[in-house]
């Protein structure tokens, strides 16, 4: 199920929309990518860190262990080798040959001359090594004699310690000479190893830069993968919504999303079974009632002639009608008359239904058709108007006058004489209200008072109304879109307020004027043989 972007800014708009829809902090999509994201880079970190410690241990640990090796080597030979008391120059002499070995660290050697005084020698490399640059901790730790064992057999030991000058990393060791001789201090600088690692820091850095990326990558297309099925799910739902029931889903594979598809399918199959179900028995039965209207009219003809036949002799002075019957003849005569109003109101319900009711568009006064309508149902005394002349609206008359007939008869039987209807208008909208001066209507039945054959009294299940005038009104006025609303005025009684455009376009098909009017009753006509 795909649809091509409209072209130009429109199509412009509906892309940029389906990229902020795929990055908004709430997309789906956004969230896979940034907990892949997460874990991939909690993942790189820890490695890296992990392999960054590890790797620095061993390196610094190799180049600690060659450098104090060779240390402790020329300790043994050649500050040994130094009488118990040597000179400064014999000191001197031999810092120099020791520096010179194949780690390259700066010398000091301490000791006493023959004389009891404290003589230094200095390798002289490092600018200088002297034994303010051994930490105190570190020379007490060489100059402290230790309690010989079987576990300890010497007094003195090698004591090492890492130090940073001046950002650069340096290994400084100490020991003094077993059996007398000179104490000696090594300083060997680590700059070369702490570049190494720099290096290492730097290439696990970039290797983290990239599994994010890949991470990212991945977890773009592993949510492409995901949520493209459930993509086209909600556009088969939306479909679905709009009433295309015939949507369907193509199914791939034996995974959770296939097998969500084929539910979708399977729920949309019985649904749309089921609304065809329904809308057959709603057909067979609006076909029902419109059979059951047409075939009444028939035998209602022939009764409607005969009860107007029995109405002229009641009325006529000879009184051709027996004084015991006529309360029963009055009543047939009234009864009949009701019956072919439901008829006819059936029928109209059942265009409304099946969508067949047509608009016969015309420019209308509305003043003169208000008082058309009064006058053709003598009304004049009951109904005062409040409607100037000149007020003009393109609408179907007929349909007017069905809308006003009906809150104008409703208000009069439920309200009682005078019935106010006053017309106002603005710029695109005409408002009609009909205000009674009765009790008003009660505020649980003003929810219903549109619903088809409701009664406000269960008592009272007969009136003299089929129930169906105010929900025939208001499809009329929903097929000019207009609205109709009911309301207790603050005064009293009861306000119906019709709202109707002014200018109510004519649908695709729809015919205006006299050839409408032709036109419809033609096909009224048709359907009534």
């Amino acid at each position: 199920m795909t649809r091509e972007h409209d072209g130009g800014p429109r199509g412009w708009s509906a892309a940029r929309k389906g990229v902020w829809s795929r990055l908004r902090l709430t997309s789906l999509r956004l969230r896979l990518v940034v907990v892949f994201g997460l874990v991939a880079l909690t993942a790189a970190v820890s490695a890296s860190g992990i392999a960054y410690w590890l790797n620095r241990e061993a390196v610094l640990t190799r180049a600690q262990d060659a450098v104090l090796r060779d240390f402790e080597q020329e300790m043994r030979n050649r500050a040994g080798a130094l009488p118990a008391h040597p000179t400064q120059d014999e000191l001197q002499h031999a810092a120099g040959q020791m520096a010179g070995s194949s780690q390259r660290f700066g010398v000091l050697l301490v000791a006493e001359d023959p004389d009891g005084r404290t003589v230094y020698g200095s390798s002289g490399g490092l600018g200088g090594f002297a034994l303010g640059d051994v930490p105190a901790s570190l020379r007490a730790a060489v100059n402290k004699e230790q309690k010989v064992t079987s576990a300890n057999r010497y007094p003195y030991h090698l004591y090492w310690q890492r130090i940073v000058d001046g950002d650069t990393p340096y290994l400084v060791a100490g020991t003094r000479v077993i059996g007398g001789g000179p104490t000696g201090y090594m300083l060997k600088s680590l700059e070369p190893e702490a570049k190494d690692l720099n290096s290492l820091a730097w290439s696990l850095g970039i290797a983290t830069a990239l599994a994010l990326i890949g991470s990212a990558l991945l977890a773009q297309a592993a949510a492409s993968t995901v949520l493209k099925p459930v993509q086209r799910l909600g556009v088969a739902a939306r479909r679905l919504g709009e009433g295309k029931l015939d949507t369907r889903l193509r199914v791939s594979g034996t995974d959770e999303l296939a097998d969500l598809s084929r539910t979708f399918n399977s729920a949309a199959e019985a649904l749309e079974k089921r609304v065809a179900d329904m809308a057959a028995r709603e057909a067979a039965s609006r076909r029902f009632v419109a059979d059951m209207s047409h075939e009444l009219r028939t035998p209602l003809t022939a009764i409607t002639a005969v009860t107007e036949v029995l109405e002229e002799e009641l009325d006529s002075e000879g009184g051709g009608i027996d004084p015991m019957i006529e309360p029963a003849v009055r009543l047939v005569v009234s009864e009949t008359r009701r019956l072919n109003d439901l008829v006819e109101n059936l029928m109209e319900v059942t265009r409304f239904d099946a969508g067949t009711a047509r608009l016969v568009l015309d420019d209308v006064d509305i003043a003169d058709q208000i008082t058309a309508c009064i006058d053709a149902r003598a009304w004049l005394d009951a109904v005062e108007l409040d409607a100037e002349r000149g007020i003009h609206a393109r609408l179907d008359p007929r349909r007017l006058d069905v809308i006003l007939a009906n809150l104008i008869g409703n208000a009069l039987k439920h309200g009682g004489s005078p019935v106010r209807v006053s017309v106002r208008e603005t710029d695109d909208e005409l408002l009609i209200q009909v205000r009674d001066h009765g009790p008003g209507i009660p505020q649980d039945v003003l929810p219903h008072v549109f619903d088809r054959f409701y009664k406000a009294s269960a008592s009272r299940p007969r009136s003299e109304g089929s129930g169906l005038g105010l929900s025939i009104a208001l499809e009329n006025a929903h097929i000019h879109g207009g609205e109709i609303t009911a309301a207790n005025s603050p005064e009293g009684g009861a306000v119906f307020t019709l709202r109707l455009p002014r200018h109510t376009p004519a649908p695709t098909g729809q015919t205006t004027g006299a050839a409408g009017a032709a036109e419809d009753e033609g096909k009224d006509a048709k359907r009534d043989v």
